[in-house]
């Protein structure tokens, strides 16, 4: 059983903190490390998610309708190609992890969609959850062709959250529902913390300051939301990753234990220009304040995490 971790700690005075990795060790690098060895993607040779696959969103506590409207409105732009959509859009953002699937011996392509949506609001294994209950939430959605991701609410403590991690992304061992010909099939999975009470300087900078490193003013949130919209960057990253390496032998850079993704390896970058406690120069509503980098359904707008480009092994932003 497979699990890597999002952690999107601002440690700007003597490390860059990973978003992504294994378990609950924080993988940090120093910025000389970052800036003077080159990262070099490899292909481990697993399986990517491939085909059509379905974006299922388990909520566990109490979310409004409103919030869960941003999370599903963000899944809904990763694949929308309507011509309403204003550029840079979500979609051009997950664009970019295509170039993975181009650069495997057997080139292939992925389909996400926005899936069925699963209310847990009556926290029906408790306010505090282990790594194993993460998994237990997950089975509850389908386990064939599908991400299921578990969002917990700001009420929620977790195993690791705020300490070492975000989020995390991993693979489960599929229930008898999901067995094909009496094998156990894997099933990938997502979680993401609403860290808006807990830690927002760790899991929502940029729309909060951050306790280590300058303290810059936060930026605005573009939905008005500083948990949700911090849990977007979360999920982006994890999204990604869950894409290129599901099984923990995809595409990374760097050992197993520890690994860099297609986000992980671009922390803290969200725009042209961006260093340690800057986040970039990045568009700002005019009628809001709020930065984005993105457009998306419904006229929303959200901040995007910048990706590993493989073909020319830099940070991609949209901005």
């Amino acid at each position: 059983m497979v699990s890597f971790a999002a952690s999107n700690v601002v440690l700007f005075v003597v490390f860059l903190v990973s978003l992504l990795h294994i378990n609950t060790d924080a993988r940090r690098l120093s910025e000389s490390d970052q800036t003077e060895q080159p990262l070099l993607f490899q292909y481990h040779n697993g399986p990517l998610l491939t085909g059509k696959i379905s974006v299922n969103l388990i909520w566990y506590g109490k979310f409004k309708p409103s919030q869960r409207a941003i999370v599903s409105d963000f899944v809904a732009s990763v694949t929308s190609s309507k011509p309403t959509v204003a550029e840079p859009s979500v979609s051009t953002w997950w664009k970019a992890t295509e170039k993975y699937y181009q650069l495997s011996k057997k080139p292939s392509s992925l389909a996400l969609s926005l899936g069925t949506q699963i209310l847990d609001e009556n926290y029906s294994l408790g306010k505090s959850l282990t790594n194993q209950q993460i998994i237990e939430l997950a089975s509850k959605g389908a386990q064939k062709n599908a991400i299921n991701v578990v969002l917990t609410s700001a009420d929620v403590a977790v195993e690791g959250f705020c300490s070492s991690r975000c989020g995390t992304h991993g693979s489960g061992l599929g229930t008898s529902n999901g067995q094909i010909k009496g094998k156990s099939s894997k099933f990938a999975y997502i979680w993401v913390g609403n860290s808006e009470t807990q830690c927002p300087g760790q899991c929502a900078w940029p729309f909060h300051q951050p306790i280590y490193g300058p303290q810059n003013p936060p930026l605005v949130a573009p939905n008005n939301d500083v948990g949700l919209d911090g849990m977007v960057i979360n999920l982006a990253s994890l999204l990604a990753g869950t894409a290129t390496n599901p099984f923990g032998n995809g595409y990374y850079q760097g050992p197993k234990l520890a690994p860099l993704e297609a986000a992980s390896a671009c922390p803290g970058i969200y725009g042209k220009g961006a260093y340690p406690g800057y986040a970039g120069d990045l568009p700002v509503d005019a009628t809001t304040g709020a930065s984005y980098n993105a457009h998306g359904v419904n006229g929303r707008k959200y901040l995007l995490p910048a990706l590993f480009d493989p073909s020319t092994s830099t940070c991609s932003t949209l901005a």
